[in-house]
């Protein structure tokens, strides 16, 4: 367990992008409340997916990470969430076939509501109210009330959390993920899209493989991997009265837990050394995720590693890489050099959304889609080139019918972003965008493992 820690102990730490809640014993009741109730996960799950991130590290499988920029209170609907999930489903299965590699599904699931901001407050028409920090803390409504941090919140995201944890587990265990109803995970507006009908066609092959495999006497009741999946979530740690009142410790190993998902991560305005959040994330035992842009420094992403893993544990952190289309490869090569030479065992991921965030000429922020791509690219080229493995992708999407990115097979134009713009922060792929970057990430991700093939 790390040393002189406390699941309390970030409090004596400079905590950056949380709020100031004007009522400190109503936020105190809420902490208290929020430490009586059971844990949304639990740690042995987060040890399996450390182990599995730990293949990821060994090049031996490939990590899938996406979903919502920012849960909200007023989207929480059954649909929204079993249409993410299957989207996620069609992404790793693209990804599965192509690579013959295991895909570890993690969800932007389940807790993601605190959002960093750029800055502490947002002028409208002369008024200055505190900007909007997820639904976990206040509303998005530009009213002095409604921008008021109310702890109240982080009982209604538990809660929420609760019930969407509980269907995610069903669809993933109960039968919905079984490789047989592969084609049942299409939506139906994706009929539009080029890549749905080449997803139509992978899903029939897989549909003969289990033919064959069902007249060998393999089938779903005998070869459970066939029925259902292992499904994982994560959020960025940002709200840390929440995680810490979510921290439990571990009746097997003692080691602390924070049970508010299996897998946390800390961003980028956050992970500077001696901050709250690098304080807090060095105690848990969790699988730990932890962005990494332009601004930070070998020697600084040197320092965090020793201090979040000091004991090297694979499967332990993942790095995940957020620069911009047009920084990636100049940037990125410093930091996988320094890795490698230090021996840390890392899962290295791209996030190909934060860096590439324009405003369209009629005010909506949008991120093209061939500027995600041009980045995804740039990263396993720079890998390819550093002899390291490119094993993850972190994208912020939706099983939702949004125009929030423009481009892509279906194009979506800046005047038509106004169609659907749904989301409470950041603009985020829709289903089919999401499933076209499967398809072209698939290829990638062949070449790659082809290079590295060969130089065995």
């Amino acid at each position: 367990m790390a040393a002189n820690w406390t699941p309390e102990s970030w409090r004596s730490h400079q905590g950056l992008q949380m709020p100031e809640y004007k009522d400190k014993a109503a936020l105190a009741a809420v902490e208290t409340q929020l430490g009586s109730f059971p844990p949304l996960v639990f740690a042995g799950e987060a040890r399996n997916l450390k182990a599995e991130l730990a293949k990821v590290s060994a090049g031996n499988a490939f990590l899938l990470q996406g979903g919502d920029c920012a849960e909200s209170f007023a989207e929480f609907h059954p649909n929204n969430i079993r249409d993410t999930f299957r989207v996620l489903l069609q992404m790793a299965v693209v990804l599965t076939f192509a690579s013959k590699l295991p895909v570890v599904k993690v969800g932007r699931m389940a807790g993601q509501f605190a959002k960093p901001r750029s800055a502490a407050t947002e002028t409208i028409d002369g008024v200055e109210l505190p900007s909007y920090r997820g639904d976990n803390v206040n509303d998005i409504a530009f009213t002095p009330e409604s921008r008021e941090p109310d702890p109240q919140r982080m009982v209604r995201a538990y809660n929420q959390s609760a019930a969407t944890l509980n269907l995610l587990r069903a669809f993933s265990t109960g039968g919905y993920a079984t490789l047989d109803h592969v084609h049942q995970w299409t939506l139906d507006f994706m009929g539009r899209s080029p890549w749905s009908a080449k997803f139509e066609e992978m899903a029939d092959r897989i549909g003969e493989a289990l033919a064959f495999m069902r007249a060998c006497g393999l089938d779903a009741e005998t070869v459970p991997q066939l029925k259902g999946t292992d499904f994982y979530t994560s959020h960025e740690a940002l709200l840390l009265p929440y995680e810490q009142a979510l921290t439990r410790r571990d009746s097997l190993t003692g080691q602390w837990y924070d049970t508010s998902a299996h897998m946390l991560w800390i961003g980028d305005r956050t992970r500077f050394d001696g901050s709250a959040h690098v304080e807090y994330l060095r105690g848990i035992g969790n699988p730990i995720g932890m962005k990494c842009g332009p601004t930070l420094e070998p020697d600084a992403l040197l320092r965090l590693l020793d201090t979040l893993n000091p004991s090297r544990e694979a499967g332990r952190i993942t790095l995940i890489t957020r620069y911009g289309h047009d920084k990636i490869e100049a940037g990125l090569p410093r930091l996988v050099r320094a890795v490698m030479r230090e021996g840390h065992p890392v899962v290295w991921s791209c996030d190909p959304m934060h860096g590439n965030v324009v405003k369209a000429a009629n005010g909506y922020k949008t991120r093209p889609f061939d500027r995600i791509l041009a980045e995804v690219r740039g990263f396993f080229a720079v890998h390819r080139a550093e002899g390291s493995f490119g094993g993850g992708i972190h994208a912020e999407m939706t099983g939702q019918n949004v125009t929030e990115c423009t481009g892509g097979a279906i194009a979506i134009t800046d005047e038509g972003l106004a169609d659907r713009y749904h989301t409470h922060c950041d603009p985020r792929l829709n289903a089919a965008q999401s499933l076209e970057l499967a398809f072209l990430l698939a290829e990638m991700l062949n070449e790659e493992l082809k290079e590295r093939r060969a130089a065995a």
